[in-house]
This record gives C-alpha cells, sequence and structure tokens, in this order.
C-alpha cells in the first residue's frame, strides 16, 4: 500500500510541470514539516535523491517519494489537483490531521 496516492488529475499535473522544468527522473516529494497556524505543513517539492529510509510508490506513472518521518502523519493521504473558479492547486486530504486551518495548508495531528 502507497503511504500517498495522487489522483489521475493531480498526475497529470505533475507529469506537465516534470516536462515544463526539464526534471525528468524526478520523483515527486511530499513533507511534512514544521510550522502553519495549526503546527505542521505540507511540503511538495520535486527531488532526483531518493533516501534508504524513504517510501517509494508511483501513482499513475508519477514516482512519488515520502521520507520515514512524514509517512508517519501522511498514511493514507491523497493528493487531488484542482482548477475551478475559486482557483487551481493542489489539494491535499489527510485521514490522519485532527485540525486544519482556513487555508488548508497547514494541520494538526
Amino acid at each position: 500500500m502507497s503511504v500517498v496516492s495522487l489522483t489521475e488529475s493531480a498526475a497529470t499535473k505533475v507529469r506537465q510541470l516534470i516536462e515544463r522544468d526539464g526534471r525528468a527522473g524526478y520523483a515527486l516529494r511530499l513533507k511534512v514539516v514544521g510550522g502553519g497556524c495549526s503546527g505542521l505543513q505540507y511540503q511538495l517539492m520535486f527531488d532526483d535523491k531518493i533516501g534508504e529510509w524513504d517510501q517509494k510508490s508511483e501513482e499513475h506513472g508519477v514516482p512519488v517519494v515520502v521520507d520515514s518521518k512524514s509517512a508517519v502523519y501522511l498514511l493514507g493521504t491523497k493528493v487531488d489537483y484542482v482548477d475551478d473558479l475559486n482557483g487551481a492547486g493542489f489539494k491535499i486530504e489527510n485521514p490522519n490531521a485532527t485540525s486544519t486551518c482556513g487555508c488548508g495548508q497547514s494541520f494538526g495531528a
């Protein structure tokens, strides 16, 4: 089972960004760091350095990497990409979050 899953929409957007930025061979890394109004926040980035303890998976053809410390907070998380009248961006649905801030960029667990 993957720690983090991507919807087809999110995977499509990630592939577009990888191609646009010339980052062939990179993985999408999802990380949890301290900060934000709820205590923890998400970081999404491209990474070509995969550590020995990283959790690796592939979602719709996109390599996804989560470090072992973040995996505790992210197990079962779904990443979607939405583009509607309210704006466009990645939306993270984390079943482990016990609280979230109004902007949706930070959470408590």
